[in-house]
């Protein structure tokens, strides 16, 4: 018994790891071949921006939905198809134009690899809590986040390594034969979900929300963060940003209110009701994924365009970030296992908040430890943030609303993200304008990035204020 369940532990841990592993590689690895693939489709810059928006704008808006879904059908069924679709797209992204030439066909295929790894986030954390005991949750849960770090790492390098010597099909193929490999591993060893919502036993959620979803109310989620994702991303740019995102506001409102009503929601009220520490944990998420996402995007572009770096130094250089945190999570996962994982995430966010402080005076002249030291900074407080952090969100809920929590904590991630982008882009465009970035002088891109980091600053000590609200301390985990 205890050898079959070592297996299952076994077997999920490295299905997480994989598929926490090979989504954020595949986002940076394709990001380096993005050059390669606009000049074989000879497609314009506007039009290669979909290769990575059509992604994010399925794996945002959909993670929520199928979390919940998952949480009635069964989150072991539900992550085995995200693999295997996520698997299956990353080929026909490679054999696009066999199937159908052009673009549109890759972007199609792009598209639907954001729905497999929508539900891939809806699902692979809720399984591994739901497998390991709760004084073992910190503990993998680090080296999850940890397998995150190491994607995006590796991304970048293996990536462009892999373009220059086999083209961008073959980043494409590799990332399908891992995800095949995760898939297999899934289908075998994976344990059987615990009876889902609206069956007899235990773990029963029974009446109507437990049996089946309200189409309405996710036809009102997806188009609601569809349009705010799109309209925040491209604020600024012209009066249809702001006509879509207040329509995104209104259609949210609609929504809310009709779930308010439905006996079938996504999102039941019950997970936020009277559970402070769900609420404030994934609210420090958002705000510190706001603060920290464009760090070395603005790092990269001070680097090459300000110190005169190539591109390969300046990853060089950058790729100590993502290292630092993928060793650091692992050890604050299991710290919280042991000690408040409240006050560890709120150190993390302090930690991240100094560095911010910190690139507020960088100048043209500033020396390379000085960067170099900021970055450290923000990839150590970083590590010691996500695992605990996330160890609270996930062990806050009953284990019948796995799914819906893993996913929520996903959207708030990705939302952060949007949001620290969005921030870049309204400050470039109040500063720089419409010039071409290469042909602004250092010390104004200098003053555009102290500028960020003054409002990435003051979301990070808004997310150590949501970190530390909370009743109690480590006992209002269940």
């Amino acid at each position: 018994m205890k050898t079959s369940e070592s297996k299952a532990r076994s077997a999920t841990l490295f299905v997480a790891l994989v598929t926490n592993f090979v989504n954020p590689f595949a986002g940076t690895a394709l990001n380096v071949a993005v050059p390669a693939i606009g000049a074989e489709f000879h497609s314009p810059a506007a039009t290669l921006t979909w290769v990575v928006s059509s992604y994010m704008l399925c794996s945002v808006s959909l993670a929520v939905p199928f979390g919940r879904l998952a949480d009635v059908r069964g989150k072991r069924r539900m992550l085995i198809y995200g693999i295997l679709i996520f698997g299956v797209t990353s080929a026909l992204c490679a054999l696009c134009t066999a199937i159908w030439p052009g673009m549109p066909a890759f972007i199609v295929f792009r598209t639907l690899m954001g729905v497999g790894a929508a539900m891939i986030f809806a699902t692979n954390t809720a399984i591994l809590i739901e497998v390991f005991p709760q004084d073992m949750r910190g503990k993998v849960l680090g080296l999850a986040v940890a397998a995150v770090y190491i994607g995006l790492s590796l991304g970048p390098v293996i990536g462009g390594v892999v373009t220059h010597a086999l083209g961008w099909r073959a980043v494409m193929y590799l990332i399908a034969a891992v995800s095949f490999i995760a898939f297999a591993i899934a289908a075998w060893r994976l344990p059987k979900d615990a009876a889902p919502e609206g069956t007899a036993g235990p773990m029963a959620g029974g009446g109507a929300e437990g049996r089946r979803l309200s189409p309405l109310s996710i036809a009102l989620y997806v188009a609601a963060m569809i349009l705010f994702i799109y309209g925040f991303t491209t604020l600024t740019q012209n009066l249809a940003s702001y006509i879509t995102l207040a329509a995104a506001i209104a259609i949210f409102l609609v929504y809310v209110r009709h779930e308010a009503k439905t006996p079938a929601p996504i999102v039941k009220v019950r997970i936020f009701h009277n559970n402070a520490p769900f609420l404030y944990a994934n609210l420090a998420a958002l705000f510190n994924y706001a603060a920290t996402f464009a760090v070395g995007y603005l790092m990269s572009i001070y680097l090459q365009l300000v110190k005169g770096f190539p591109a390969d130094v300046t990853g060089l250089i950058l790729i100590f970030q993502p290292i630092l945190q993928a060793a650091v999570s692992p050890f604050a996962g299991r710290l919280s296992d042991r000690k408040s994982p409240f006050a560890i995430a709120s150190f993390g966010m302090a930690c991240c908040a100094a560095a911010l402080c910190l690139f507020i005076f960088v100048k043209t002249d500033s020396p390379l430890w000085f960067v170099v030291a900021g970055t450290l900074v923000v990839g150590f407080g970083f590590g010691v943030f996500s695992s605990p952090n996330t160890n609270v969100i996930m062990s806050s809920v009953q284990p019948r609303d796995f799914g819906i929590a893993s996913s929520i904590q996903s959207t708030s991630r990705s939302l952060g993200q949007v949001i620290g982008m969005a921030i870049i882009t309204i400050v470039t465009s109040l500063i720089v304008g419409d010039a071409e970035l290469e042909a602004v002088p250092a010390d104004i891109i200098t003053y555009t990035m102290r500028v960020s980091f003054v409002v990435f600053a003051a979301l990070c000590f808004v997310g150590i204020f949501f970190s530390l609200k909370r009743v109690g301390g480590k006992d209002d985990i269940i």
